[in-house]
C-alpha cells in the first residue's frame, strides 16, 4: 500500500507540474489579435499612432511584450520610431535590442534546461540573425537622418568590416554537414524520424546588398573613395553568392551611382515596402514508439515563416520638370528572413523532438505504472490527463520583430544642383496609384542626396 501511495503521489506531482507549466505558458502567450491596433496604424502609414498603440499596450496588464520578449519590444518600437521620423528614440531602442542580442549568447544554462522541459517560450527570446543585421541598417539610416555621417558609418562597419556580422553569418550558415555532405534537413530527418517536417535546407545567405549599397553611399559622402569602391564591388558578389535571395538583376542604380558626371548632383531614392514574413505555429502529427494508444501519436508545434502579401507592385519617382523613373528591387528582405531562419529551424525541430520524447516517455511510464498498481482504467485516465497537459504546455516560439519591411528598392537620377519637388507614387497590380509621397529636396554636387520613403501596405 505504501508503494502504491508513493507511486500515486509521484504521478500526481508529475501531472500537476506539467499542468501548471501549461497554464503559465498559455497565460504568458501573446493572443493572436493583440497587435491589431498597431497593425492597423501601420497599414495606414500612421507610424506615430503605431508607436502610441505600442506604448499603451505596454501599460496594460498583461503587457504585450513580456520581459522574456524584450528584444522584440525594442526592435518593433525602434522600427516604428524610425518610420515615424523619431530617429534619436529609434537609435536608443535599436541599440538596446543589439545589446540584448549580444547578451543572449551568455544566458544561463537554467533557461536552456527549462526550454527542453516545457517549451522555447520559457527562455528569453535571443533574436534572429536577420534582426541582428537589419537593426544596424536602420540605425545607420537613423544617424544619417540626424546628420551624423560618422555614426552611420560606425553602424555599417559593424556589418561589413572583417570579422563583422556578415562574415560571422557566413561562417555560421554552412550549407552541408561537413561529415556526410547531407543537407541539415536530411540530417534532422534521420535523427528524429519526423519525415513530415517542412523542407529546410541550411541557409547560405552571407551578404547584404542593401547594407553594401548604403555603405558605399556613406563612404562616397565621406570622400573615402577606396572604401566606397570596395562596398560597391561587394554587391555583385552578394548576388552571385546568395542566389536563393537575389533572383533579380542588379539595379542599374548601383552602376549609375559610381559614374556621376562631373558637376552633376546624384539624387538617390531608397524605398521600403510591404511587411516581412512572420512566424506562425504549425502543428505536425508524428508516431512515437510507445505502446499506450493515447501516447502513440504526438503533436509537434513548430514555427514556420508565413508571407504577408503587399499591395505594391511598382514604385515611380517623378522629379518635377526633369523626368520620371521606376525604382528597382535591391534586396528582397523577406527572402533574407526566410533564408536565414532555415539555419535555426532544423535545431528547433531536433529540440522539439527531444522535448516531446521526454514528456511522452515519462507519461507512458506513469500510465503503465498506474495500470499495474490500480487498473487499466486508471492508466487510461493518467495517459489522457498527461497527454492533455503536455499538449497544452507545448507552444511554438513565434516571437520576432513584426515590422521589418519586405523589400528594399532603389533608383536615382543625375541633376543639376538645385532644389526640386519629388513625388514617389506607389502602384498596385492594377496600375492604380494607392499612395503618394511628396518631398522637396536641395541637391548638391558631391554630397549624399538621399530620400528615404516607407510604405508597408
Amino acid at each position: 500500500m505504501k508503494i502504491y501511495r508513493n507511486t500515486k503521489s509521484k504521478i500526481t506531482l508529475l501531472l500537476l507540474t506539467v499542468t501548471i507549466a501549461a497554464l503559465l505558458t498559455v497565460s504568458c502567450a501573446t493572443k493572436p489579435g493583440a497587435f491589431q491596433e498597431m497593425d492597423f496604424a501601420v497599414e495606414q502609414s500612421n507610424f506615430s499612432g503605431a508607436v502610441e498603440a505600442l506604448r499603451r499596450a505596454q501599460e496594460e496588464r498583461p503587457v504585450l511584450y513580456n520581459e522574456r520578449n524584450a528584444i522584440s519590444l525594442f526592435l518593433d518600437k525602434g522600427l516604428l520610431e524610425h518610420y515615424a521620423g523619431n530617429y534619436l528614440e529609434s537609435s536608443e531602442d535599436l541599440q538596446n535590442a543589439e545589446r540584448l542580442i549580444e547578451e543572449a549568447y551568455t544566458k544561463s544554462v537554467t533557461q536552456n534546461f527549462m526550454s527542453y522541459i516545457i517549451n522555447d517560450n520559457t527562455r528569453e527570446y535571443p533574436g534572429e540573425d536577420f534582426e541582428d543585421i537589419y537593426l544596424n541598417v536602420f540605425n545607420a539610416l537613423n544617424y544619417f537622418n540626424r546628420g551624423s555621417l560618422e555614426g552611420a558609418l560606425v553602424e555599417i562597419r559593424k556589418l561589413s568590416m572583417s570579422s563583422g556580422k556578415l562574415d560571422t553569418l557566413a561562417l555560421r550558415h554552412e550549407h552541408n554537414d561537413p561529415e556526410t555532405g547531407s543537407s541539415m534537413s536530411d540530417t534532422a530527418r534521420k535523427q528524429t524520424g519526423v519525415t513530415q517536417m517542412p523542407d529546410a535546407v541550411a541557409s547560405n545567405f552571407s551578404n547584404s546588398a542593401l547594407a553594401r549599397f548604403l555603405g558605399a553611399l556613406f563612404f562616397q559622402a565621406a570622400r573615402n573613395t577606396d572604401s566606397a569602391r570596395i562596398e560597391f564591388s561587394q554587391i555583385p558578389r552578394a548576388f552571385s553568392a546568395n542566389r536563393e535571395v537575389f533572383k533579380h538583376p542588379i539595379p542599374r542604380a548601383v552602376d549609375e551611382a559610381q559614374n556621376v558626371p562631373a558637376g552633376k548632383a546624384r539624387l538617390h531614392i531608397l524605398s521600403f515596402t510591404g511587411l516581412s514574413p512572420i512566424k506562425e505555429e504549425q502543428k505536425i502529427l508524428h508516431n512515437l514508439p510507445f505502446r499506450h494508444p493515447v501516447l502513440s501519436v504526438a503533436q509537434f508545434k513548430l514555427p514556420v515563416m508565413v508571407k504577408r502579401p503587399s499591395q505594391i507592385t511598382r514604385i515611380e519617382t517623378v522629379v518635377d520638370g526633369v523626368g520620371r523613373f521606376d525604382l528597382e528591387l535591391l534586396e528582397d528582405m523577406g527572402a533574407v528572413i526566410e533564408e536565414t531562419f532555415k539555419n535555426r529551424y532544423n535545431k528547433i525541430v531536433l529540440k522539439t523532438y527531444i522535448r516531446t520524447i521526454i514528456k511522452y516517455a515519462v507519461a507512458d511510464v506513469a500510465a503503465r505504472t498506474a495500470a499495474r498498481q490500480t487498473n487499466e482504467f486508471a492508466g487510461l485516465m493518467v495517459a489522457i490527463a498527461a497527454r492533455g497537459a503536455m499538449d497544452a504546455s507545448e507552444s511554438a516560439d513565434i516571437r520576432m520583430s513584426r515590422y521589418l519591411p519586405d523589400k528594399a528598392h532603389v533608383g536615382g537620377i543625375n541633376l543639376d544642383p538645385g532644389t526640386y519637388s519629388v513625388i514617389i507614387n506607389y502602384y498596385n497590380e492594377s496600375n492604380i496609384i494607392i499612395a503618394s509621397e511628396h518631398r522637396n529636396i536641395t541637391v548638391t554636387s558631391g554630397g549624399l542626396n538621399l530620400i528615404q520613403s516607407v510604405n508597408l501596405k
